[in-house]
């Protein structure tokens, strides 16, 4: 989206820029508690199952506590082995 408003030199024309579509996907994963973010991780592009898998044993099984629980809220993976 193209900026509405900006400053530049009076009696000139302000160009604005704005991508044209060619957007870059990125996906978060992190463990949220009450006082930080744990376990955050950022994927260039969309995760699958597999990549999901190694973040969970790499990255959150490590730091995870005696009584953590755990919710997988919109998981796009939806595979069997994950979620077990």
């Amino acid at each position: 989206m193209a900026p509405l408003r900006g400053w530049g030199q009076r009696g000139k024309r302000l160009r604005g820029f704005a991508p044209h579509g060619h957007w870059r996907m990125l996906t978060f994963l992190g463990a949220l508690r009450v006082d930080r973010l744990a376990a955050p991780c950022v994927f260039d592009g969309p995760i699958n199952g597999q990549c999901f898998r190694a973040y969970v044993e790499q990255q959150l099984v490590p730091v995870l506590e005696p009584g953590d629980i755990v919710v997988m809220d919109m998981c796009g993976h939806r595979v069997i082995a994950v979620g077990s």
